[in-house]
């Protein structure tokens, strides 16, 4: 088999009936990826040969693309993911063509908006939700991504590396979103079945400890000259205290303790467990019950508490808390017993899928990853120090491009949403958005800091922030203090490229949640009744597809032709549905103008 000889026949085939097969970026990503595994740099022209079909086709983008797909391409998918599309898009082939497709790597195919861990056949037998494109992210996060063996796994060290940055980064970066300032802390919970490699997300706890390390030692000193001084205060009847401030905060703890934690250390704190139940089971305790508090530091709302006993009072005006938990589907219940209690909605959820074949664990080599996340966590400490020293505030800002693209992609979400899970899922898609604006602003500020990431980078008072692409002084900064080097004040903005590709997760991100809502009782869930055959047909459906697409979920719902027709004509009218070309729809959402 030559796969650049059957490319070039595919390519032909495509243009002779004239077949869009990718008609989003959705597509234009596993595409490139797809052909550049396999055919390399001579695959480019029959690329753009492909993408040159759909009207959004912009050459140099294109371009563009295929450059990150030849550096970044790791081979989890090939030919047969460009087969796979031309099938879905009606492209008729002939019969040694067909089954050249057949041959090609399919294995991992990567479909349109609605991406695979496992094969499309294993898809529909167990139901799991997709995973994330292929994308080369920032070095610095790609390095965390690659030591994945798994797609699941690594889109969860994407995750998990992303959750635990943001929280060191927490008061340092800001977005303005519906009135309001957000910050780059998240809450993000991994689900899996036993033993199915959701372990490697604890690597990721490494990168925090050298910060979180730095406060103990900062406390222990401090507590040893306490002590010390303890006596002499005690004889005067006065009281000194000593205050504990530290990052990681246990998952085992009291309501007041976790207030307590969080207060001492000016509302910021990473809580890390590997163990949902650790949490849950802390929460249910007779003096937990500080789910609240989980939901308050969502939004960064105030945090307080008062002991009466000795009329103490203690407060802090915002609250900067991440949380990054993994556990089994039945951890879950004890968590979020509802999907009306806030924590639902608040969450960052991906549903691992369960190991199917045994793995040989001696192949993995000698490399020690918590030794290797640890070293990276002292050098990011290096660089959240620098900055620290100089500046104060940075301020994330997103086109007006960026946010015509972002209200889009989420008012089709937001549509899907109420149409197959109703509002329960729309209150989700309000704060998927939130997080994908945080998730946005920790990786625009890893690739403008990418060259201080290496090792060979050099931080002293002779560098400038300044020198890093995407940072710029704030308006208000002098300009005889920018030349002087003086700038506490930083916007900073995310190329395109990369926003996309943050862009491209919220689709499976809301499929997981969607998962997840499923696990939760029937009873709790306000939409009691059954599905609808129609209902079950668009939820299953991804937000752009074609007819092809459609009446294999009409066939597997026992819906007609005639029935899935009238449908697809009255959701049109209605605005629920846009048609994008012959046979291809998208899901439509209006977005209001405040």
């Amino acid at each position: 088999m030559n796969p650049l000889s059957d490319l070039e026949r595919l390519v032909a085939a495509i243009e002779k009936q004239g077949a869009n097969i990718a008609p989003t970026y959705q597509e234009y990503m596993p595409i490139a990826f797809a052909i550049a595994n396999d055919c390399g740099k001579a695959g480019r022209t029959f690329f753009h040969r492909i993408c040159r079909m759909s009207e959004k086709y912009v050459s140099t983008e294109a371009d563009k693309l295929y450059d990150h797909a030849l550096k970044g391409g790791n081979g989890r998918n090939g030919l047969g993911s460009v087969f796979h599309l031309a099938d879905l898009a009606g492209v008729r082939l002939d019969k040694s063509l067909a089954e050249a497709g057949k041959l090609s790597n399919f294995q991992t195919f990567t479909p349109p908006s609605h991406t695979h861990t496992c094969t499309h056949e294993e898809q529909s037998v167990k139901n799991v939700p997709p995973a994330f494109p292929e994308y080369p992210w920032p070095a610095f996060l790609k390095r965390m991504i690659d030591r994945g063996d798994t797609p699941a796994q690594k889109d969860i060290l994407l995750l998990g590396g992303i959750t635990v940055l943001g929280a060191t980064l927490n008061k340092s970066i800001r977005i303005s979103y519906g009135r309001k300032f957000y910050y780059p802390c998240l809450q993000t919970f991994i689900v899996a079945p036993p033993a199915s490699g959701k372990g490697a997300l604890a690597w990721t706890r490494r990168l925090a400890e050298p910060i979180h390390e730095a406060m103990m030692a900062n406390y222990r000193q401090r507590h040893k000259a306490y002590r010390e001084e303890k006596s002499r205060w005690d004889s005067l009847g006065k009281k000194k205290s000593d205050t504990l401030k530290m990052f990681l905060i246990a998952g085992n703890n009291s309501g007041t303790g976790v207030l307590e934690n969080l207060i001492e250390a000016d509302g910021i704190g990473l809580i890390c467990e590997t163990e949902a139940d650790t949490v849950s089971t802390a929460i249910g305790t007779e003096h937990g019950h500080w789910s609240d508090t989980l939901r308050k530091c969502h939004d960064h709302e105030r945090l307080a508490f008062n002991r009466r006993t000795n009329r103490e009072y203690r407060e802090c005006p915002a609250s900067y808390l991440s949380v990054l938990l993994s556990g089994t589907p039945a951890q879950v219940r004890p968590l979020i017993p509802s999907a009306e209690n806030g924590l639902f909605s608040r969450q960052l959820f991906y549903r691992m899928p369960p190991i199917d074949e045994w793995a040989d664990q001696f192949e993995q080599g000698d490399e020690d990853m918590d030794s290797l996340f640890s070293d990276w966590g002292k050098q990011w400490k290096m660089l959240v120090d620098y900055l620290r020293e100089r500046v104060n505030i940075i301020q994330f800002h997103l086109s007006d491009t960026q946010k015509e693209r972002f209200n889009s992609c989420f008012a089709r979400i937001f549509g899907h949403a109420g149409l197959s899970y109703g509002y329960p899922m729309r209150s989700s898609v309000a704060r998927i958005a939130i997080n994908i604006c945080r998730i946005a602003s920790v990786v625009a500020f890893l690739r403008s800091v990418e060259s201080l990431l290496t090792p060979q980078a050099i931080l002293d008072s002779q560098f400038s922030i300044l020198n890093c692409p995407g940072l710029s002084s704030a308006p208000e900064i002098p300009e005889e203090n920018v030349r002087d080097g003086i700038v506490p004040s930083l916007e900073l903005r995310i190329n395109d490229d990369d926003f996309q590709a943050v862009l491209s997760l919220v689709e499976p991100l809301y499929r997981h949640s969607a998962g997840i809502l499923s696990l939760l009782p029937s009873d709790e869930v306000p939409r009691s009744r059954t599905p609808t055959p129609q209902e079950a047909l668009f939820a299953a459906l991804p937000l752009s597809f074609n007819r092809q697409q459609a009446l294999e979920e009409a066939e597997r719902n026992n819906i007609p032709t005639a029935t899935l027709d009238t449908c697809l004509k009255r959701m049109q009218e209605r605005g629920t549905l846009e048609k994008n070309g012959r046979g291809e729809y998208s899901f439509g959402g209006r977005v209001t103008h405040k």
